[in-house]
């Protein structure tokens, strides 16, 4: 059934961690309220960091409230038959059935707005965003810059102990800029194992 005769369609913010995800879901969220449309917004309940596990919080400070979910089911069952909009953060922990329920939801004429990190820190795409970039209307790529030299960032540097993590690490690992970091192609490094743990920025030309 398509809500109030209105079409449907998916949106995604993605890019590297910092470029500005949270702001821009924020801000979309915002002004569909303004709109007086009806908005839910969800969140992974993995990503507590910053406003809590009930609040979407950008890393200039601004939150919004949302429901924490753990898979795309929650999302699905939660959903208001008079909803309009549907916004989820960081869509990478999601499963792969966020795929379903974003296209059901556009289907039903619902404005669909999902914002997550493309690549895990290893470079490699994270989750299900790959598939959602392609069955979305509309993507958005947003860069943060490179902490080395300065470029756009398109990567996302894990650190341990101020030095990039190895591969083997584990895939989901959430954290700020404690652990992570923006960086370019060129200025991101995935050692093998931990022997092999590259230098500190500091120690090495950049």
């Amino acid at each position: 059934m398509v809500r109030d005769g209105r079409e449907g369609s998916i949106e995604v913010i993605t890019g590297v961690m910092f470029s500005g995800k949270s702001e821009e879901l924020l801000r979309r969220v915002r002004r569909a309220m303004i709109a007086r449309r009806t908005v839910q917004v969800f969140k992974s309940q993995l990503d507590d960091r910053y406003g809590g596990i009930q609040t979407i919080s950008s890393h200039d400070g601004r939150e919004i409230e949302a429901r924490p979910v753990s898979s795309s089911r929650d999302v699905a069952e939660f959903v208001d038959s008079d909803t309009e909009v549907v916004a989820v953060d960081e869509v990478q922990f999601m499963d792969s059935g966020i795929l379903e329920v974003a296209n059901d939801l556009a289907n039903q004429g619902v404005r669909v707005i999902v914002s997550g990190t493309d690549m895990d820190f290893r470079g490699l795409p994270f989750g299900p965003i790959g598939s959602l970039l392609a069955i979305a209307e509309k993507i958005d790529k947003l860069h943060a810059i490179c902490v080395v030299c300065g470029d756009l960032a398109t990567r996302n540097q894990r650190l341990i102990d101020g030095r990039p993590a190895p591969a083997e690490g584990p895939t989901i690992q959430v954290g700020g800029l404690e652990s992570y970091e923006a960086r370019c192609r060129a200025h991101h490094l995935v050692p093998s194992s931990l022997d092999d743990q590259m230098p500190l920025i500091s120690d090495r030309e950049g």
